[in-house]
């Protein structure tokens, strides 16, 4: 039932498209309102400055949002789900070790630009009331906004979509019809078409490079589009794509031909806002009131997507474990309220460290560049595994790369006015990602794994000793070997050694989170019939961690099986018919104290020992009964025991 609910949702249908309007396309929809202003700011409106930006616009959205994203991203999804590391998930299969790299690097940059989003988009919108009242404090109003945006997060992007929907086919409709009624006053723009003006700004203006940092931004919600695939469906997010994408070129067609129309000639002041001088005076208050609300939907399409992209990185194992709710029932609906106060506290710093759009354009851009180039270099892996014929990936792979890679140099110029700030955020991000990625790469390499066949009379003999007092009538832990031949040695060692446990039946059981999306399903084996059990439980990285709940649906199946006694092996229990107890081990890891430790281990240990102190436990993650988990603490050696020599003496 659940299945078919998903393939329901990503049906084309007109439901469909609408709820696509309100949660895909809010931040690229909202472009318009800054930026051809970020385009002519501070400079003399001129006909090679405004259709060659504009030229530039067109075939930005031609290139990159359209054919990269829409076209070619969406078609690299795994099983309905897109986002970086969804494209990550897709080529991890062929053990290339550096491809985990421009995943954390884009996972980063696009949780920094979740920063800057909400903030300049609502900015941008709320800065109109100053045409009506040059007075009016507009950072009170920002806030307030940031904090009703933040706490709606909780009931679902479902509700969100379903509200948000409307209004933004609203906006769509608006800035269409406004761009059109100029357009007719100034047909002419439409030589912006042909990319030899595009060309001519870029190497014949002066400073024209430079203005690709304001280009920029017209497509910057494209990586948040790709994000949020899961939510809506490739189908539904390409029909309402050719709509936005009409009416986004008919609103930049109108604010140009407004400007060659009444400013030629003259200096363009950073203060004017070239969007809402398309707008008649009596429509100020409608469009101002229009325009905010299409910047909190800009805001939504970032804040769905950072909650995609670190669900599915917690799957992966290359995030910490944080707390995941899921509002409803509907495919991608998700909400992590760690990652929603993080984002929070980061844009309310923002809006006071900056507190106009203006400031802000500066800091916006330079790190989801970043993320374009690294989505770029795993598309392209991609592409290249999938055997197309390699002149087709050579030249599309340099034709994204030139582009996006212009994109990053001219966004350069921002970095002292600003873009430090959202590369400050996105490099601690990387960080910390990369540690975390790094000590369980260590911890994994230098796990032992034994025989498990040379442990088996010891097993048969302690379930036997009545001399040990029992720990369980079910004794279950988390191994990280994957076949019934070999088993932990740590769990070896807390069976046999850290304190005896004796249990009337033995299970082992291992997880893999597997590169599809959706499902669950698991494998039993019989170590010794009846009494030890190797489990392997397999689901996909979306499906939520409820292995205490699958396990229980295990065991009943096994039992209707005949494999095992469901009863307590406790006699005056048993003479009851009493259901059997169940104890879950949860082994901890910690660094040998002999271990001589390099630096870099050093470092990496310590850092992964804080992070583990801040997120979610264990037991928690995996949706285990915690009144029946214990945790121990177990020595691992990752480094050869320190070299003392010492000797007895009388």
């Amino acid at each position: 039932m659940a299945e078919s609910y998903r393939n329901h949702g990503h049906k084309l249908s007109a439901a469909g498209a609408m709820i696509t309007l309100g949660i895909i396309f809010g931040d690229i929809g909202t472009s318009p309102i800054y930026v051809m202003n970020a385009i002519v700011s501070s400079h003399t409106i001129s006909r090679d400055l405004v259709i060659g930006g504009l030229s530039c616009i067109i075939w930005t959205l031609f290139i990159i949002t359209t054919f990269k994203y829409v076209y070619l991203a969406l078609n690299a999804d795994n099983k309905g789900e897109g986002g970086i590391f969804a494209l990550y998930a897709l080529v991890r299969r062929y053990k290339v070790k550096w491809l985990i790299y421009p995943a954390i690097i884009g996972c980063a940059a696009l949780i920094a630009d979740g920063f800057i989003t909400p903030p300049i988009s609502i900015a941008s919108a709320i800065e109109g009331l100053k045409i009506l009242n040059p007075d009016i404090p507009t950072v009170p109003i920002v806030l307030a906004i940031l904090v009703v945006l933040f706490v709606f997060q909780q009931f679902g992007t479902k509700v969100v979509g379903a509200i948000f929907g409307p209004v933004m086919l609203i906006w769509f409709t608006m800035i269409g019809i406004l761009g059109a009624k100029e357009i007719i006053l100034n047909p002419t723009v439409f030589e912006a078409f042909n990319p030899k003006f595009a060309i001519h700004l870029l190497v014949a203006y002066p400073g024209g490079f430079w203005l690709l940092g304001a280009v920029f931004l017209c497509t910057t919600g494209g990586e948040a589009l790709y994000s949020d695939l899961g939510h809506c469906g490739k189908q539904n997010i390409r029909v309402s794509w050719a709509f936005v994408i009409f009416t986004l070129l008919l609103c930049y067609f109108g604010q140009s031909a407004h400007l060659l129309r009444m400013y030629e000639g003259q200096h363009w002041p950073e203060t004017q806002s070239t969007f809402y001088s398309i707008m008649p005076e009596w429509f100020l208050p409608i469009g101002i009131t229009i325009a905010t609300f299409a910047a909190i939907i800009a805001s939504q399409a970032l804040i769905t997507g950072c909650f995609t992209l670190v669900n599915e990185a917690m799957k992966l194992r290359l995030w910490p474990n944080m707390k995941v709710i899921y509002p409803t029932a509907h495919q991608g609906q998700i909400y992590i309220p760690g990652i929603n106060w993080f984002l929070f506290f980061g844009c309310i710093g923002v809006v006071l460290l900056f507190k106009h759009s203006s400031n802000m354009e500066a800091a916006y851009g330079l790190a989801i560049t970043i993320n374009m180039l690294m989505t770029t270099a795993l598309l392209t892996y991609l592409m290249y595994t999938q055997r197309r014929p390699h002149i087709i990936t050579w030249g599309l792979s340099q034709l994204f790369l030139t582009i996006e890679g212009a994109f990053f140099v001219s966004n350069l110029l921002k970095f002292a006015n600003g873009g430090w700030f959202t590369v400050l955020i996105a490099a601690i991000l990387f960080f910390g990602m990369w540690v975390f990625y790094q000590a369980r790469q260590l911890r994994k390499k230098h796990i032992d794994f034994v025989e498990i066949k040379d442990y088996i009379a010891p097993l048969k003999e302690l379930m036997q000793d009545d001399s040990i007092p029992k720990e369980a009538n079910n004794l279950v832990y988390l191994s990280m070997a994957n076949d019934k031949s070999h088993i932990d040695s740590n769990i070896i060692y807390s069976i046999f050694r850290k304190r005896p446990k004796r249990a009337d039946i033995y299970w082992f059981v291992h997880v893999d989170i597997t590169n599809e999306p959706f499902g669950a399903s698991y494998a039993v084996e019989a170590v010794v019939p009846r009494r030890v059990f190797f489990v392997r439980l397999a689901f996909g990285f979306k499906v939520d961690h409820k292995v205490n709940l699958m396990f229980n649906k295990i065991v009943e199946d096994m039992v209707k099986n005949g494999e095992v006694d469901e009863l307590s092996h406790y006699p005056s229990l048993r003479k009851y018919n009493m259901p059997a107890d169940f104890k879950f081990i949860i082994l901890n890891t910690r660094v040998a104290i002999d271990d001589a430790l390099s630096p870099f281990e050093q470092f990496i240990v310590k850092g992964y020992r804080f992070i583990k102190s801040i997120s979610l436990s264990t037991a928690e993650d995996f949706g285990l009964e915690l009144t029946n988990v214990e945790e121990e603490t177990v020595p691992i050696r990752i480094a050869a025991s320190s070299n003392i020599d010492l000797q007895r003496v009388k």
